[in-house]
């Protein structure tokens, strides 16, 4: 176990990083899971809320603007897909599905809605709080002012996260627009899909490489002109995919 979390989280890692200050919201209808968790976090310095099915939990996220939402699939009112489709909507706070839920069907889903992360039920306390931290730092990392990156005919501003196509706004999920960016960054240069799986979904995902193309499609069909004969993210076939100038 403890080689496990070695490999699984930087060796930089240290328990202070990302403790003071931030606020999380746990959604779980289980009265022991939400004490736990409070309980665990808490001692981090975290300040933690508690939301109890998915009307309440939406109604905090507006309300409270948290930090980070731990967010279980089960839920009274309002399932936690739908939850995290709704939060996607009103900020871009790192999301962490927490489910007894563990099929890979499942963990896809939460993580093509806009999760971050899916930890599946029973979970190790000390795996939950370095996770947590590890989100609030990539989230903290992404709150950095940077350039607008513009190629061709698309223009993705980091700062407010907008990607504008042909002077048109284009709305993008998280995950879209990691990869988007990741490949405008890196123009020219071939991905290949565990690559990307490991970039944009983080060391921790386990699903397989059909999420990349799911996602590439879906970003060619709000990017491109012509998402059957792609100008600017190319497949290179054997290795994976690179964005091109289309001049």
């Amino acid at each position: 176990m403890k080689e496990e979390e070695e490999r699984a989280f930087p060796p930089n890692y240290t328990a202070g990083d990302q403790a003071v200050g931030a606020r999380i919201l746990v959604v779980d209808d289980e009265e022991g899971i939400l004490q736990l968790v409070k309980f665990n976090l808490e001692k981090e310095g975290y300040e933690v809320l508690l939301a109890r099915d998915g009307v309440e939990a939406l109604s905090k996220v507006k309300a409270e603007k948290p930090d980070l939402v731990l967010l279980d699939v089960m839920l009274p009112k309002l399932d936690g897909f739908e939850v995290c489709r709704q939060i996607r909507k009103e900020t871009s706070a790192p999301v962490l599905f927490l489910s007894a839920k563990g099929e890979e069907i499942d963990r896809v889903l939460g993580l093509e809605l806009g999760a971050d992360d899916y930890i599946t039920k029973p979970f190790s306390p000390r795996e939950l709080v370095a996770r947590v931290k590890a989100h609030l730092r990539r989230a903290q990392s992404r709150e950095e002012p940077q350039a607008p990156i513009r190629f061709g005919e698309i223009e993705l501003d980091p700062i407010r996260h907008g990607v504008l196509v042909r002077g048109t706004e284009v709305q993008l999920t998280p995950k879209e627009f990691k990869l988007l960016e990741t490949l405008m960054v890196n123009r020219g240069q071939v991905f290949s899909r565990d690559f990307l799986l490991q970039k944009v979904w983080g060391y921790n995902y386990t699903g397989d490489t059909r999420t990349v193309d799911v996602h590439i499609r879906r970003l060619r069909q709000k990017i491109e002109q012509d998402p059957t004969c792609p100008r600017y993210i190319e497949t290179v076939h054997g290795f994976g995919y690179r964005m091109r100038d289309p001049a």
